[in-house]
């Protein structure tokens, strides 16, 4: 029967090595290239950005003015309802633009004229104009077939554009049509959303055959001169806390129509009082009511206003507190670190359970560094690597558990040939191995059982019929030594070799291996009674047992091809020159050793036969004869 190398180490360095290797490599393919699990590292972000949602102020010096559900109710008796003729918003921003703030931001559309109330849109356009510091919302549309597209080079001084690009270009722009011009201050407000529908990031820019179409907020933030970063889009931070807000009906009613009933005095006094709410600050004008459908899902929740996603990109960037997404370099170490470290713990055959709770600690370690990476505005992408890092552990995992279970299928199949079953068991339970039960010295009981005189009884006899009647007998013999739990070391011609207290430690060894040398001789006796009742001649047919007891090495030993389970050393050498003298002496013969070590045995005497030369030894050995005491 032939067995695996014993190299399985190597080869389980080999196996752990090429598997993590190829780990890494997809690893590697994934941040720096395909970005398969970018949204899942959003979402982690996400809960990262709701823990230090309350430690992040928004900036007192940006101001909402809201057109909320409360304004379209307040100001149904004067403007009627929504959407309000245009004069209400050149009302506003007149007496706003008093106050000289910083900017003013439009969240709206003026891009159809209103024909009806023609008045109401040249109130409007000379508002803005007066004011000189309104920003106004433009929105690019999807490029249709039949959509008529604009040429963006008559926009570049709109947009604020320093980098032209190709001359005919053109693009499908909603633009404020309502107003002049030359009075544009243009940003686009065009959402960025990710696949699962949430709005994380924010545009910065839009190129179109080399143009760049700036965002409102990076249009306001490089008027500030605020220093704008590259790329197209930008992670935000989240504040818990919303910019401060004005509803648009209340302060409409209150600075279009009670400031103005104050006398000189009154007026100036309250002047100055709303002087330090607006002087200096970025008012951004923009509807969170119902009826503006300007509602999107953000990592704070859902139903979150457009005005109040605008102030906070404008707040990002003023203050810069974008979000950058780290290097992926960092990732990919902290990957291959856990990946080799994991592999190295199974190569090594650690616990997998250790492993697993360690890999537990790696893997809440990273979290706790990414956690603390967007307290400075850094989100560090943990679950990519983490993600390849576990699945690497559980296919190790199960890799592992099924080279273990092959190895404990071979085992069964390796030691069925010399053990009871029941030992079987025990050994692949303790998950012993080729390697782990060679080399070792064990105090054991060694049996040889010759047979003697069956040259007389297979001359009568076939040779197929010969085979049959040796096996019937190692059969029933073979039962003998299993059932009293010894090992089965092998055939020599017709003489069998067992052993009792390998390869599990049995203190027991000598007792069982007595046992067993008195139930072979029934059974022999048995098995000649057996075949008399044949009709066979059995002649002198007969056996003789030796028992010695001692100490030997025992393991594998042979070709890797060819591996025998064995003991070797004097005990077994003197336990077969023991069998060899039981001629004319008794059927089963032990040593003084095995008497000694089978201690008090209610059940066998042990007779003694006076003291033989051995050879091989120069002190002669005390031989006796076990028998079953009398009831």
């Amino acid at each position: 029967m032939r067995f695996p190398p014993l190299s399985i180490g190597q080869s389980s360095w080999r196996w752990h090595a090429l598997l993590a290797g190829v780990f890494i490599v997809v690893l590697a393919i994934e941040l720096f290239g395909t970005r398969f699990f970018a949204l899942t590292e959003f979402r982690l972000g996400d809960m990262y950005q709701q823990r230090h949602a309350a430690d992040h102020q928004p900036d007192p010096d940006i101001v909402v003015i809201d057109i909320d559900d409360a304004s379209i109710s307040d100001m149904q008796d004067i403007a009627g309802l929504w959407a309000w003729p245009r004069e209400i918003h050149a009302d506003l921003l007149e007496v706003l633009c008093q106050f000289q703030p910083r900017a003013i931001v439009m969240d709206l559309t003026f891009s159809v004229r209103d024909t009806r109330r023609p008045k109401g849109d040249a109130r409007l356009d000379e508002a803005v104009q007066g004011c000189g510091m309104v920003y106004l919302a433009a929105v690019k549309l999807a490029d249709e077939k039949n959509a008529a597209g604009v040429k963006l080079a008559p926009l570049t001084q709109a947009f604020g554009m320093t980098t032209p690009g190709q001359e005919e270009a053109q693009a499908v722009l909603e633009l404020p049509h309502v107003i002049d011009q030359r009075a544009w201050r243009l940003g686009l407000i065009n959402s960025v959303k990710d696949d699962d529908g949430r709005l994380r990031r924010y545009s910065l820019a839009t190129d179109v055959q080399g143009w760049r179409l700036p965002s409102m907020p990076a249009r306001l933030a490089a008027d500030l001169g605020v220093a704008v970063p590259d790329g197209d889009d930008f992670l935000m931070r989240w504040p818990a806390a919303l910019h401060r807000h004005f509803s648009f009906g209340v302060l409409y009613k209150t600075l279009t129509q009670e400031r103005f009933k104050l006398d000189e005095a009154g007026l100036k006094a309250f002047d100055a009082q709303l002087a330090p709410v607006f002087h200096n600050k970025i008012l951004v004008i923009g509807a969170s009511a119902a009826s503006a459908f300007d509602h999107h899902i953000t990592p704070l929740g859902s139903n979150i206003p457009g005005v109040d996603i605008l102030a906070t990109t404008i707040d990002n960037l003023k203050n810069r507190h974008d979000v950058q997404i780290m290097h992926v370099a960092l990732p990919f170490a902290f990957g291959v670190l856990l990946i080799v470290a994991t592999a190295w713990a199974f190569a090594r055959r650690c616990n997998p359970l250790g492993t697993g709770w360690a890999l537990v600690l790696m893997s809440l370690f990273g979290l706790a560094v990414a956690d603390a990476a967007l307290e400075r505005n850094r989100l560090l992408p943990v679950a990519t690597p983490l993600i390849f890092a576990w699945a690497w552990y559980l296919l190790a995992a199960i890799g592992g558990y099924l080279r273990e279970r092959r190895t404990r299928e071979q085992a069964v199949s390796l030691f069925g040939r010399f053990l009871n079953p029941n030992v079987v068991r025990r050994i692949v339970e303790q998950g012993e191995t080729v390697e782990s039960l060679s080399g070792r010295t064990s105090q054991i009981s060694v049996l040889f059982s010759d047979i003697r005189g069956f040259t007389t009884l297979s001359e009568s006899r076939q040779p197929h019929e010969v085979v049959q009647l040796l096996n019937r007998y190692f059969e029933r013999q073979v039962d003998v030594v299993f059932r009293h739990g010894g090992t089965l070391d092998k055939f020599i011609g017709d003489c069998i070799m067992a052993f009792w207290g390998a390869p599990v430690d049995d203190p027991r060894h000598a007792a069982k291996a007595v046992a067993a040398a008195l139930e072979m001789q029934e059974v022999l006796l048995a098995f000649k009674k057996e075949l008399a009742e044949q009709g066979a001649t059995v002649g002198d047919f007969d056996v003789g047992i030796g028992v010695h007891s001692g100490p030997a090495v025992v393991g594998f030993i042979g070709a890797q091809r060819k591996l025998d389970y064995t003991a070797i050393g004097d005990t077994v050498n003197l336990a077969s020159r023991v069998e060899g003298l039981t001629k004319g002496v008794a059927r089963v013969l032990v040593t003084r050793d095995t008497m000694l070590a089978c201690g008090e045995v209610k059940e066998i005497d042990f007779i003694p036969h006076g003291a033989f030369a051995v050879k091989g030894r120069a002190a002669e050995v005390e031989l006796y004869e076990p028998v079953r005491k009398q009831s």
